[in-house]
């Protein structure tokens, strides 16, 4: 009788895993995750949220991410950073708080970082210009190929640092200067 019970059981199990897939897909990963970073720039904190979505094997800029449009870098929720102090971003003054990240690619020209006040929103659709604190342009890397988008700090040094968006081969440097310093 143990064994006929069993053999049901099993038999459930196999069907129950056939019909609903993996494991995995069953349990509803998410197909890209969540990342987060914090860097300490000389007294400044400086904190990252944002969607790692995955190249696999797709042509990203140009193709999936259209040249001379307003693009998220990231999935799902916005790309948030927040500054708990005052910073200049490429030598351009913005106060502290929470902001939404925004890109527009070009094809051979500068791209434009778009600094919004519309933190907790949707990477679609852009909040527009009414929200914008700070735009300017950087010039984009050719690096060796991220397949989840990173969002990372390669340099570091006293009040001076890097913030990198790097996906596929493209990365985008944003040079932070973060000169507060405590009152004695």
């Amino acid at each position: 009788m143990a064994l006929k019970t069993f053999s049901v059981y099993a038999a459930a199990a196999f069907l129950m895993v056939s019909v609903t897939g993996s494991p995995a897909r069953s349990q509803g990963y998410p197909p890209s995750q969540r990342g987060t970073v914090t860097q300490n720039v000389a007294f400044t904190e400086i904190s990252v949220a944002y969607g790692r979505p995955v190249a696999r094997g797709r042509e990203l800029f140009g193709k999936l991410v259209p040249w001379d449009a307003v693009w998220h870098p990231g999935a799902d929720s916005a790309t948030r950073v927040r500054f708990n102090h005052d910073v200049l971003l490429e030598g351009k003054p913005l106060s502290a708080g929470e902001y939404s990240l925004w890109l527009i690619p070009r094809e051979s020209a500068p791209w434009t970082v778009i600094v919004s006040r519309a933190a907790h929103v949707f990477h679609l659709p852009y909040p527009g210009t009414r929200n914008d604190v700070l735009r300017f342009d950087v010039t984009p890397e050719q690096l060796s190929h991220m397949e989840s988008l990173a969002i990372y700090f390669p340099m570091v040094l006293r009040d001076d640092a890097v913030m990198r968006i790097h996906w596929g081969t493209t990365a985008v440097p944003i040079r932070i200067k973060a000169p507060f310093r405590p009152r004695p």
